[in-house]
């Protein structure tokens, strides 16, 4: 049943990771252990829809990771095939910097028909901004969006500074920089890319380590026309995310920009209702 504070709004969560049955328990348990955070669901995507239900979202963009060269296409394709069941499904592909094939993986998700990339360092092991991940770039760029993991305290490959350097290289490349710009190190996305054209931000993983105070003032200073709200399920729940968000106090009208007006503007033409989401 929906809850009642919701239903004023129109909700899309920016941030879902979905894995295929066999191995959604492992994945799981094993993101649960990487950072030491418990997991308040599976992921899979009945799960996803039915935590997402329970706040009336009406949208997910939805994606998983290879953590090898060889994972890629079987991956894409599981996206795909996921988002072809579920049409409030919006997918990304996965890319990875040390395939041997990187031509044949980015036309893979150009005839799959997903909308972008999503990297994440920590996972890959790799350096967003070293030359072995500017050839992905180099493929996106004025063409899909990346959705990258930004920050953790433990890791440099993904700190926010770098992100700026990615900026700098290709600015034309979209880049949604996940957990307000760099999970632990909200300070640190604050200085170096407020004010930055053509990065956008989600609220996943972020809100419940912030106090209120601080989380509105980061989602201002970053710019509340390009921040979307995001759960990172299974890490999260939506009715407890959507519930810190709204406890901001945004107006009306900001709290619909983040949860749904935003994502709907950046992907406006996946969202076309005359066509198939993904």
């Amino acid at each position: 049943m929906e809850n009642e504070a919701f239903k004023q709004y129109e909700i899309f969560d920016a941030h879902a990771h979905i894995f295929p049955q066999k191995i959604a328990e492992a994945a799981t348990v094993n993101i649960g252990h990487f950072y030491d955070l418990k997991m308040r669901n599976t992921g899979i995507s009945e799960k996803l829809t039915e935590s997402g239900e329970k706040v009336g979202a009406k949208g997910y963009l939805v994606f998983s990771v290879a953590t090898a060269p060889r994972q890629v296409h079987s991956i894409n394709s599981f996206i795909a095939d996921e988002c072809s069941r579920h049409s409030e499904f919006i997918g990304l592909g996965t890319m990875h910097p040390h395939s041997e094939d990187m031509d044949g993986d980015f036309r893979q998700i150009e005839e799959l028909g997903l909308r972008g990339v999503r990297l994440h360092p920590d996972f890959q092991e790799f350096d967003i901004d070293s030359p072995e991940a500017y050839p992905i770039y180099e493929r996106l760029e004025g063409k899909y969006p990346v959705l990258i993991h930004c920050g953790d305290k433990r890791y440099e490959r993904s700190a926010p500074r770098k992100i700026a350097a990615i900026h700098r290289d290709f600015p034309k490349l979209e880049i949604i920089a996940a957990h307000l710009g760099g999970y632990e190190r909200w300070t640190e996305a604050q200085r170096y890319l407020a004010g930055l054209d053509n990065i956008w931000y989600d609220t996943s993983s972020s809100l419940p380590f912030l106090t209120k105070p601080t989380a509105r003032s980061f989602i201002e200073n970053l710019g509340v026309e390009r921040c979307f709200f995001g759960t990172d399920f299974p890490m999260w729940r939506h009715e407890s995310e959507a519930e810190l968000l709204l406890s901001l106090g945004f107006t009306e009208k900001v709290n619909r920009m983040i949860f749904s007006d935003n994502i709907k503007n950046f992907f406006k033409k996946a969202l076309d209702k005359e066509k198939n989401i993904c």
